[in-house]
């Protein structure tokens, strides 16, 4: 009888991940994120106005939003915005990683990218709300170093009410 070999599945190459840049980025940015949202939530008017207008909501303010393309092509795969707050706060939001593109480690790319381009824009605090319907990212953010906070560590008011697990890099 034949040994049989057990085959690792073939890694694909690392995703590029780079800032936003173009109108088709901001495009890739919504829709990447309104798949996830109105599958699991509802996509709330904050949402959309912040999905909208990356450039203006989050890039002008001091953030950045990171695109994740494959490495063959401009085709954005995934995304993570960084929102900047007072105080060299800074939030990890919009997570998205488009379904055909999951389980390739390309969630865990985009979070080392957005921790690392934080500490380049001068964050100290890294925060950010997920909801426990999302066990693969809060899976993904623990492995990163972060750590569940209390609402009342939240450096913001008024948070998304869909967030029932916070978390900030320890």
């Amino acid at each position: 009888m034949r040994k049989r070999t057990r085959l690792m599945p073939h890694a694909s190459a690392p995703a590029i991940i780079s800032s936003i840049r173009s109108p088709s980025d901001a495009d890739a940015f919504y829709a990447l994120n309104e798949e996830w949202i109105s599958r699991l939530f509802t996509l709330q008017e904050e949402d959309r106005a912040v999905l909208g207008d990356p450039f203006g909501r989050i890039v002008d303010p001091g953030g950045d939003v990171l695109m994740a393309c494959e490495p063959d092509s401009d085709t954005a795969v995934g995304c993570i915005a960084l929102l900047a707050y007072p105080d060299a706060v800074f939030e990890l939001a919009k997570m998205a990683v488009a379904p055909a593109a999951q389980g390739r480690g390309i969630g865990r790319q985009l979070i080392a990218a957005a921790i690392d381009r934080a500490r380049t824009l001068g964050g100290t605090r890294l925060f950010l709300g997920t909801n426990t319907k999302l066990a693969p990212a809060i899976h993904l953010y623990e492995d990163a170093g972060f750590v569940r906070i209390t609402r009342d560590r939240l450096p913001v008011a008024d948070y998304y009410a869909r967030a029932d697990i916070l978390m900030e890099l320890k």
